[in-house]
């Protein structure tokens, strides 16, 4: 088994393993869409099209990849079925990279003065709170002193789910009663971090969407009242999606773009689906890096996507 750089062994199997239903699925129809051929034809592309398309990719984003493989067919003039699968590891890891995504260190940050302030945005029911629980375990790992704000303050089950995750990981939480102002406490979670030095800041915020006006007017003054302490805040604006959710996972990602300037993604509960194809449609559809995925319940399985080993993990 190829081992990426830093990506371990342990960490590549559970990628292999979290993927399992989407590379079966991806599989069986690759298997169909070639059968009985022995080089990559017009009627092969058709199928793999269909493939591609059913596989939640996105009908805009398979159509770049047929695309660049029609390019290397009339370049190489003869392509065999065989080659088929390192040609789609080729120009999906490829596809990736001009989409901004780019490989990371293991929960590594940016050297700068103050707390690496994270936002997070995302409808309720995605993994937001879990991915967050998920986020602060990896960088205490990682050696990183963590601060959450519960700044979801529209649902008392956030604050109180967030507080769960908080003794869980055993990182400091600012929170105040449901219906405070999330702004006031961003401010406080940000004011309680610079006074401990802390490394990083993660800040839950309301997961509703059902009124688009209202949550960019909410999210605007979480920034602005953050900025009073840490004048660039926030470092990013993570949208944290549930890949099982296919197409549904791309609706969710217009309307929070439209909302919010949105500069990193995560995407949840890829182990449990067929449908983990989304990420490389999302990543194309958004130019949006595709920054961490959840593949299994456990506080390890979140992990930074690497998009090389992803492809490989689709496509082996």
């Amino acid at each position: 088994m190829a081992i990426f750089g830093s990506f371990s062994r342990k960490k590549k199997e559970s990628l292999d393993e979290g993927l399992l239903k989407t590379k079966e699925s991806v599989f069986k129809k690759l298997s169909r869409a070639v059968v009985g051929k022995s080089k990559v034809d017009d009627e092969v592309l058709d199928n793999l099209e269909e493939v591609l398309i059913t596989s939640d990719v996105g009908v805009d984003t398979t159509l770049k990849i047929i695309e660049r493989i029609e390019e290397r067919v009339s370049r190489d003039k003869y392509m065999g079925v065989s080659e088929l699968n390192s040609i789609l590891k080729d120009e999906i890891s490829d596809l990736l990279e001009e989409n901004n995504t780019t490989d990371v260190s293991d929960f590594d940050l940016p050297q700068k003065d103050g707390p690496y302030v994270i936002m997070v945005v995302g409808v309720n029911g995605v993994g937001k709170t879990t991915t967050i629980g998920k986020l602060a375990y990896n960088f205490k790992q990682a050696g990183k002193s963590v601060v959450l704000g519960a700044a979801d303050t529209f649902r008392a089950a956030a604050i109180e789910q967030l507080e769960v995750w908080a003794e869980r990981v055993d990182v400091p939480i600012v929170k105040q009663k449901m219906g405070s102002d999330p702004a006031s406490v961003a401010y406080d979670t940000l004011a309680s971090a610079k006074a401990s030095n802390a490394d990083v800041v993660i800040i839950d915020t309301a997961g509703r969407l059902h009124n688009k006006v209202g949550l960019m007017n909410e999210l605007s003054k979480i920034k602005k009242v953050m900025q009073k302490i840490v004048p660039d805040a926030p470092d990013e604006v993570l949208l944290v999606l549930d890949g099982s959710t296919g197409q549904n996972a791309f609706e969710q990602a217009k309307q929070f773009t439209k909302a919010t300037e949105v500069t990193a993604l995560a995407l949840t509960k890829l182990d449990g689906t067929a449908k983990g194809g989304v990420v490389i449609g999302i990543s194309d559809q958004f130019k949006i890096p595709v920054k961490y995925i959840g593949i299994g319940e456990k506080m390890e399985h979140l992990q930074i996507f690497r998009r090389r080993e992803f492809v490989d993990s689709l496509f082996s």
